[in-house]
């Protein structure tokens, strides 16, 4: 089958963006597995930035950006589908009781064992969103029946509430009426990608195919991806408000510490557990009378309300609470997950950004803030990279494994990288171009041309702030530099400047010595004369050169960290042009090698990995390549391959045939 667009995930967020993009004109199928397991249910549907003390500024304004949204959104919706969403801009209370030492708080996410936030009562939650502090007298007034323990509470205003569960009613009701083709029991089992691309999504039902991809599975997302995207189970309840009791009794939604309480027009919705237990389903009667003690604490007379109903639902959470939006490593291939307990709240802006990004090609500033790349792997950590072990394959469900075979670490200047392959951050075509590559190379040292950061050369404005530094070591380099003196007095500015990045540690030069302008080979006078000054004031260098054994073993003799030789001329593209002589290098050297410059092909980085060397440093190859972001995975690939290969040795070569099967115990006539 084959779609304009496929959207993995029939939740809410899943159902709004199709229901974006076919009123655009384009053709959408989504593919659902189980819709009442959707985050969707474990929502009570408040629409609260205010309300949840959301302290990220990316965050607030994406949250204030949707709840501005949803009045217009939900009358189309309404005026589409005849049916009511619920939607109510009714403010919210958020009481809060007597803590110790008798200060006044505020409660702080609602449920999910957030602390609490104290503040002072002439706070607010933001100069363009009020929030009103309400004394003990005033709060009781306002909203009879509060516990006893309540001394005051904020009230937000313009905070809202949706129906949960109508709304997803009446997105789905909505897709079916414009059109989007929507097949339940579907279950992604995996990308298909060829050269940079999602090629299909292989199902329980087949191969499905589409011009463009959108992951939008919530929770499930880790199960196709090695995204930090895991489950939170959240348990609710609801209460039937009782004959007795007067017409609806409790006015406002009640969001207190670890609870809330959200009245609808015949019962009260109490939430929410959160639990990191992975999918274990169902209600727990531990979880259940948390819930019921909370929130008789805070509003008493509903412990003689009947329970109507329990139910449970799974969270997509992420390590730092905030969705993944925008672009991924295939260019056909975008992110919408990993909204946690937001979900309805960001659901119309999801929708609208993902649209203008797929369609327009042109991703909402606001985007940046949330792209998976925040989550790239430091070398000390054990979260996984986005593509290093990610379910692709060209129609085979394969991933890749631990090395079979024991490999020590690389170790340089007394720091362990896990990661053989470095790369550069030059000749780029754009600076998303640059961030896609390194995450796609799996890296974990950059190399940075110091000069041309500090002269905002083409391509390099705005690259101190395009790449997380808490993740990634910085190589700075002396790239255009022609004598000793120039290469040193750049290197202490580089150093600064991984200073000024957060790596207050980071000795780290790749010394480039180059007065030949047109084949841009190293000076070896001048790079080992500006190797000895360097090592004396403490840099660790990492010194490029020509494939000169001699010259490689004087340069280790004075303390250099690593040598880097040539394998052809830097930026050539002809592959290993000097085997012979990195073969001694490598031989004879007591530091690691780095083969740097001239690799042009993953079979090429393979070979040089294959001689014995420790580490690859490729730009150009994958800069340089029509799919920087594929090449830069390919190099990754042969590079371990290559060390692999090194590793485990590889067969004698022969003069003459050697038969694979033996001939013994054959039958003969």
């Amino acid at each position: 089958m084959t779609s304009e667009i496929v959207i993995i995930g029939g939740g809410v967020i899943g159902l709004a963006i199709a229901i974006e993009l076919k009123l655009r004109g384009t053709n959408v199928t989504v593919l659902c597995r189980d819709f009442q397991a959707a985050a969707t249910h474990a929502a009570a549907g408040m629409l609260a930035p205010d309300a949840e003390n959301i302290t990220n500024e990316a965050m607030l304004s994406l949250c204030w950006r949707s709840r501005a949204l949803y009045p217009e959104w939900t009358r189309k919706l309404e005026e589409l589908t005849g049916l009511n969403t619920g939607y109510r801009p009714c403010g919210i209370l958020a009481p809060v009781f007597e803590e110790a030492g008798g200060q006044e708080g505020r409660g702080a996410g609602g449920a999910g064992g957030e602390k609490l936030i104290l503040l002072s009562s002439s706070s607010s939650s933001s100069p363009s969103s009020p929030a009103y502090w309400l004394n003990k007298e005033a709060i009781h007034q306002y909203q009879p029946g509060l516990g006893a323990e309540v001394i005051g509470g904020w009230w937000y205003p313009e905070d809202a509430q949706v129906d949960n569960k109508a709304l997803a009613h009446v997105l789905r009701t909505a897709a079916e009426s414009i059109g989007v083709e929507l097949k339940d029991g579907i279950t992604v089992e995996g990308f298909l990608q060829q050269q940079g691309q999602v090629v299909g999504v292989q199902t329980n039902a087949g191969i499905i195919r589409a011009a463009h991809y959108v992951l939008a599975s919530g929770a499930w997302s880790n199960e196709l991806l090695p995204l930090p995207v895991v489950p939170r189970k959240g348990q609710m309840l609801s209460v039937r408000i009782p004959e007795f009791a007067p017409d609806l009794p409790l006015k406002r939604v009640l969001f207190g510490q670890n609870i809330y309480i959200v009245p609808r027009c015949d019962r009260l919705i109490i939430g929410a557990t959160s639990e990191d237990v992975g999918f274990t389903p169902n209600n727990t009667p531990d979880g259940i009378q948390k819930l019921l003690q909370a929130a008789i604490r805070l509003y008493p007379q509903l412990k003689h309300y009947p329970i109507q109903e329990f139910w449970w639902g799974f969270r997509p959470a992420t390590p730092d609470e905030l969705p993944i939006l925008g672009t991924s490593h295939c260019q056909n291939l975008t992110f919408a997950t990993g909204h946690y307990r937001n979900g309805i709240l960001l659901t119309p802006v999801t929708a609208a950004l993902i649209a203008d990004l797929i369609l327009k090609q042109k991703p909402d500033p606001l985007l940046a803030d949330f792209h998976y790349s925040r989550f790239q792997s430091q070398p000390s950590t054990s979260t996984p990279m986005l593509t290093h072990s990610a379910n692709f394959s060209n129609g085979h469900h394969t991933a890749i494994s631990p090395l079979p075979i024991q490999d020590s670490p690389l170790i340089i200047a007394g720091k362990t990288f896990q990661s053989r392959l470095m790369t550069g951050t030059g000749k780029y075509r754009s600076i998303e171009e640059m961030q896609q590559s390194v995450i796609a190379s799996d890296c974990q040292i950059v190399t940075v041309a110091v000069r041309r950061v500090q002269t905002k050369a083409p391509g390099h404005e705005g690259l101190a702030e395009a790449l997380d530094w808490t993740k990634i070591w910085m190589l700075p380099n002396t790239a255009g530099c022609q004598t000793a003196e120039e290469a040193i007095r750049v290197a202490r500015l580089g150093r600064e400047m991984a200073k000024l990045l957060g790596q207050e540690d980071n000795n780290f030069v790749k010394l480039e010595v180059i007065p030949d302008l047109k084949y841009l080979l190293p000076d070896p006078i001048g790079t080992l004369q500006a190797a000895e000054q360097l090592v004396k004031e403490g840099f660790a260098v990492l010194p490029y050169i020509n494939a000169d054994p001699m010259l490689a073993k004087r340069l280790e003799e004075v303390g250099c960290a690593t040598v880097m030789p040539l394998a052809s001329p830097i930026g050539s593209g002809q592959g290993l042009k000097t085997t012979a002589n990195i073969q001694i290098i490598i031989e004879n050297a007591g530091i690691p090698v780095v083969v740097d410059a001239g690799i042009g092909s993953p079979s090429e980085a393979a070979q040089a990995m294959e001689l014995g060397a420790d580490v690859l440093l490729i730009n150009s190859a994958i800069a340089l390549s029509p799919n920087p972001a594929a090449m830069a995975r390919a190099m990754n690939l042969a590079t371990v391959a290559g060390r692999l290969a090194y590793l485990a040795g590889r067969m004698p070569i022969k003069d003459y045939a050697s038969p694979s099967s033996p001939l013994t115990g054959t039958i003969t006539s």
